[in-house]
């Protein structure tokens, strides 16, 4: 299997001179600029050697601390082949990735989705807005930076008889944090039968 991933390597590397490859925990990753995301999925499609005619998944990954803070991850599977592979895009938060429908019209939700989870954007998508969020929703819940108890708390009110939409409230003990875990901040209990155990 090794060494099949390494001649699959070798020739995305000789097929495609923008792409990088490496093999980790063994699967193949490779690495491309955003601008040629498009002609590299064709490539890896219709190549007779390679023959990815999937796409399982595509998703958003956080690294706030980069200057090009997302990556894009598309798992492309072969079934003529049975081989999978990861393709990896690196891109900041204004810059937008090309879109992939052309070549996997699968692609649409999970651009959508990778759109509204981390705010990453997808030139030439046909209808690039929220998916899994509510319309008036601010964020992207996904980024790292993103607060856990969110800006907002939607709840139904039924003297109202609509959704209402509050500002979160946090009572403050719940803001208070001592890092502890309650077995090492709670007094010692002796239970019947521990007074043996002592002697």
């Amino acid at each position: 299997m090794a060494e099949t991933l390494e001649q699959l390597a070798e020739r995305i590397k000789a097929g495609l001179a923008s792409a990088g490859t490496e093999i980790a925990f063994g699967e193949l990753n490779v690495t491309v600029p955003g601008e040629s995301i498009v002609s590299v999925l064709t490539y890896l499609r219709d190549d007779p050697e390679c023959e990815f005619k999937i796409l399982i998944d595509l998703c958003g990954v956080d690294y706030p601390n980069r200057a090009r803070r997302f990556d894009v991850v598309y798992h492309l599977l072969s079934v003529s082949k049975n081989r999978r592979i990861r393709v990896k895009v690196e891109t900041g938060e204004n810059e937008p990735v090309p879109s992939a429908i052309s070549v996997y019209p699968a692609a649409n939700w999970f651009e959508r989705e990778a759109f509204d989870m981390y705010g990453i954007l997808f030139s030439d998508h046909p209808d690039l807005r929220r998916l899994l969020t509510d319309y008036g929703f601010e964020g992207f819940p996904l980024r790292k930076d993103f607060p856990l108890t969110g800006f907002v708390e939607v709840r139904y009110d039924d003297e109202q008889k609509r959704v209402v939409y509050e500002p979160v409230k946090l009572v403050q003990e719940f803001r208070d944090f001592d890092f502890m875990s309650p077995w090492e901040g709670a007094k010692q209990i002796l239970l019947p039968g521990d007074e043996k155990a002592k002697k």
